[in-house]
């Protein structure tokens, strides 16, 4: 069987949504037969005539709508903004009716993950709110289970919604142990069912 791709498409401020986003990439690689592609997508502006350039200063490039059409599997990642993913992660998914129209991502398995500043600033909701959009393009959403006993002893981020991480007010605090390997086992739990979806 060929390698297959799962797509790691996030958007970060200030750096905790793309450590996360590694982090979820190196659980999926950890799944021999899988790859992960890490895509960005640029910051959005009310001034019509700001512009992002075409290429990121550094990070993961952006992403392009095939990314979607060629990967096994998403990972969908934003930070906390009252409760709900950011503008920008929201302004790509809203171009993909093209998607849902052929059904390209139907029956590929998702799971999502979040960053915020405080405990209790909303990293649930926006786990849930993300999940929408995924619903409606038929994709196999998955959460993370409690037989990763990580989740019953968290005193950070770490929901069976997905993977999460409390960067503080100043974003800057590391993630914790216990975020790290969540993130990571998230991964290997998407790529492990992707592998097995593409075999059957």
């Amino acid at each position: 069987m060929n390698e297959i791709t799962i797509l790691v498409l996030y958007y970060s401020r200030y750096g905790a949504t793309r450590d996360l986003a590694r982090l979820i990439a190196e659980g999926i690689e950890a799944v021999p037969g899988v790859r992960a592609r890490l895509r960005t997508v640029p910051a959005i502006s009310a001034v019509c005539e700001t512009t992002e350039p075409s290429i990121p200063a550094d990070g993961a490039p952006y992403a392009e709508y095939t990314d979607l059409e060629e990967c096994a599997g998403l990972a969908l990642g934003s930070p906390t903004r009252f409760g709900q993913m950011a503008a920008a992660l929201k302004y790509f998914l809203d171009g993909t009716s093209t998607h849902w129209l052929s059904g390209s991502l139907t029956n590929k398995p998702a799971c999502v993950f979040t960053s915020t500043g405080s405990l209790h600033g909303g990293q649930e909701s926006t786990l849930l709110t993300m999940m929408i959009p995924l619903l409606h393009h038929g994709m196999l959403v998955m959460g993370l289970p409690y037989s990763e006993t990580d989740l019953m002893n968290t005193t950070s981020g770490g929901s069976p919604y997905g993977a999460s991480h409390v960067s503080q007010a100043d974003g800057q605090a590391p993630l914790s142990a216990t975020e790290k390997r969540l993130a990571i086992a998230q991964g290997k739990r998407l790529a492990q069912a992707a592998l097995k979806l593409a075999s059957t």
